[in-house]
């Protein structure tokens, strides 16, 4: 679910690409600078790209906020430029310790920006609450004024994923809304219960079918567990969904450790009563079709909040960026695009892209330099604000 389970790609045109953008300008080197260490591209490309990096110092921190303390982490260029980035990571266990999402904080700072992660306890239990937004907006405001790293007051904001919809509500209140300088939302959703419904059916908002992603079912039912079984069988099935969860995320880095805990999330079902046990058999077998409509009547409910979605948050004052791959099977594209469409009718500058460099679990190599390009002008432009 978390876009940390994204990965940039690159083809193999970017060393040319790159060239263009020594007579394009600076900014765009640095562009193309930053898409190449996204890639993990390694070369001649690599070696040009660290031509302009900087190196870092990175801590361990603490940032209050109304829900108490949370764990965050701050890299630190050696020379730094821009505002301060708050960066949250999306629904992952492993919050800001996910391997990608450090990856992907050191390459923004290595750019020159600060960055701190702050982690969201809610997200990384994959429920996905308003009280996120509310630390999100208490730890850009810890940024702002209490951190030492934003002397004028003035910051970024990135969200992956769910993080990033919620990072521009967050960002559109008063507390905060004059003192973005940007926010990014990552591959992020633009109406939750809209997202929520394709989970469910499949069914994109502009009308192509596109097969979910399975993992957005099951934390769905973990957030509806409540009524759609008795009120005794809620507890043990949501231990079993997370059990299946945790398996999912290990397996990701290690197969034979995963199978033995997709075998415990299998064992945890046997156990269940009825209706509990079949539903959570559904969530095993990945069975969208059949899991789908029992929690679509409920998703209204999950996602109805205001502090959920940013299509119902008042109009930024800050630019809006928009990045979304293709082929997302977990917040489809077309998300972005119409939360791009609904901003820029209030008012609000946007910059969108949805790119096929941004895929969930491997490197396409083939994309044509029209493509690298744009993701280099997309994150250019970024890399200008202040």
């Amino acid at each position: 679910m978390t876009r940390g389970r994204k990965t940039l790609a690159v083809a193999a045109a970017v060393p040319a690409t790159l060239l263009l953008t020594l007579v394009a300008g600076y900014d765009y080197v640095r562009g193309a600078v930053f898409v190449i260490q996204a890639a993990g591209m390694q070369g001649s490309a690599r070696t040009v790209a660290e031509w302009t990096t900087t190196d870092l110092v990175e801590s361990e921190t603490q940032i209050p906020t109304r829900s108490g303390y949370v764990r965050g982490r701050v890299y630190r260029p050696a020379s730094p430029n821009g505002p301060a980035t708050l960066l949250v990571p999306g629904v992952h266990a492993g919050g800001v310790d996910e391997p990608r999402l450090i990856q992907f904080a050191r390459d923004v700072a290595s750019m020159g920006r600060i960055v701190v992660t702050a982690e969201l306890p809610d997200l990384k239990q994959y429920r996905i609450t308003p009280r996120s937004t509310d630390i999100i907006e208490d730890a850009g405001l810890w940024l702002s004024e209490q951190s030492g790293y934003a002397p004028d007051r003035r910051i970024g904001m990135m969200g992956i994923s769910f993080a990033g919809g919620l990072s521009i509500v967050a960002g559109s209140r008063p507390s905060l809304r004059d003192r973005v300088a940007f926010v990014l939302s990552f591959g992020g959703h633009g109406d939750l219960p809209r997202t929520l419904r394709y989970l469910c059916t499949g069914v994109q908002p502009d009308g192509p079918v596109r097969p979910p992603h399975d993992y957005g079912i099951a934390i769905i039912l973990l957030g509806v567990a409540d009524r759609v079984v008795p009120p005794a069988q809620a507890p043990p099935l949501r231990a079993a969904i997370l059990a299946f969860l945790h398996a999912s995320h290990v397996d990701m880095i290690d197969k034979a450790q995963g199978k033995v805990e997709f075998s415990r999330a299998r064992d945890l079902a046997a156990k269940l009563d009825e209706p509990a046990r079949t539903l959570m058999n559904y969530v095993n077998e990945r069975d969208v079709v059949r899991l789908g409509p029992i929690l679509l009547p409920h998703v209204e409910a999950l996602g109805d909040d205001t502090a959920l979605s940013p299509v119902k948050a008042p109009v930024p004052p800050f630019p809006v960026y928009l990045l979304h791959g293709t082929d997302d099977n977990v917040i489809p594209a077309v998300e972005s695009a119409l939360l791009a469409d609904t901003l820029r009718a209030r008012g609000a500058k946007v910059e969108q892209l949805a790119t096929p460099l941004i895929t969930h679990a491997e490197v396409d190599r083939s994309a044509a330099a029209r493509a690298i390009w744009d993701l280099v002008a997309f994150w250019a432009a970024l890399l200008d604000e202040n």
